[in-house]
C-alpha cells in the first residue's frame, strides 16, 4: 500500500497518513506504535508533553524498520520558552535518533515569546538537529508575525480538523503561504454515525472512519488517527483501495455548514 507524501525540504517527505500518540503512554504506547509500524505506517506523531517519546523510540528501535523510512514529528511545549535546546536534547535522546523530521511549537507560547521560540526552532533546523520546523494551533495572524519577523515560514501548521470544521478559505490561506495543513482529532470532531458518512462508506465497503481519513488525504490534509486497538490501527491504515468521487467529497465538505 502506498500513502502519498508531501515534501517539506528534508530528506523524508511527510506521509499524508500518520499515527498519532496523544494520551497513549507506557506499554500501551509501545504496543500501539509497534502495531502501527507492522501495519505499514511510516509517519509517527508524538510530543514532549505526551510523555511517551521513549516508548515511541523503543518501538522504532525494535521494529526492524529502518529509521530512514520513518517520518517522526515531536513538539516543543509552549510553557518552556528559553529551554528549546535542552528540550530537543531530551526528545532526541528519548526517541533514540540524531534528528527528528519535524519539530513543532505545540501551542502559541506566552505573549512576547513566540518569535524567540521560533528563532530557536530555526536554529535547530539550521544545525541539522531537525529537518523541518512548524507550529501547532496557530492562527494566521500569529503565523504572519513569525514570517514578518524572521522571513521564515512554518512548514506545517497542525490544527484540530475534520469534516465539520472544513474551511476552504483557511486551507487556501495556508497554501498561499506555502504551509501544509495537518489535522488532528479528526474522529473526535466527527459524528461517525452521520448518514452522509455511513452511506458513502457503504458504497465503498468501508467504515465511516476510513471515509473521514480518505477525505483528509484527498484534500492533501495530513491526518494522524490514533488508537490502541490493533484491529482499528490496521483498518485506519487501509484506505488505499477506494477513492471518493468529487460529489462525495463535496457532500462531506458540506457537513461544515
Amino acid at each position: 500500500m502506498t500513502i502519498a507524501s508531501l515534501p517539506l525540504g528534508g530528506p523524508r517527505d511527510m506521509p499524508l497518513l500518520g499515527f498519532g500518540t496523544w494520551q497513549i503512554q507506557g506499554d500501551a504506547a509501545y504496543d500501539a506504535v509497534s502495531e502501527a509500524l507492522r501495519a505499514g505506517y511510516r509517519h509517527l506523531d508524538t510530543a514532549t508533553v505526551y510523555g511517551n517519546e521513549a516508548e515511541v523510540g523503543r518501538a522504532i528501535a525494535d521494529s526492524g524498520v529502518s529509521r530512514d523510512e520513518i517520518f517522526i514529528t515531536t513538539k516543543m511545549p509552549a510553557s518552556q520558552p528559553g529551554h528549546e535546546r535542552s528540550t530537543l536534547d531530551a526528545s532526541l535522546k528519548a526517541l533514540g535518533v540524531d534528528a527528528v523530521d519535524l519539530w513543532l511549537i505545540h501551542w502559541p507560547p506566552p505573549a512576547g515569546t513566540s518569535v524567540p521560540m521560533w528563532r530557536a526552532l530555526l536554529e535547530a533546523r539550521d544545525q541539522g538537529r531537525v529537518h523541518a520546523v512548524g507550529v501547532s494551533n496557530y492562527d494566521l495572524a500569529l503565523i504572519d508575525e513569525l514570517i514578518a519577523e524572521t522571513g521564515q515560514k512554518p512548514a506545517v501548521n497542525q490544527i484540530t480538523w475534520g469534516p465539520t470544521l472544513w474551511d476552504a478559505e483557511l486551507v487556501a490561506a495556508h497554501r498561499e503561504r506555502g504551509i501544509v495543513v495537518e489535522g488532528y482529532s479528526g474522529f473526535r470532531n466527527t459524528d461517525l454515525g452521520d448518514p452522509v458518512l455511513t452511506a458513502i462508506g457503504a458504497a465503498h465497503g468501508v467504515d465511516a472512519a476510513r471515509v473521514v481519513l480518505r477525505w483528509h488525504v484527498q484534500h492533501e490534509i495530513v491526518v494522524i488517527p490514533k488508537s490502541v486497538t490493533p484491529e482499528r490501527i490496521r483498518n485506519n491504515f487501509d484506505i488505499d483501495g477506494f477513492t471518493l468521487t468529487d460529489d462525495e467529497m463535496g457532500r462531506i465538505d458540506a457537513l461544515s455548514k
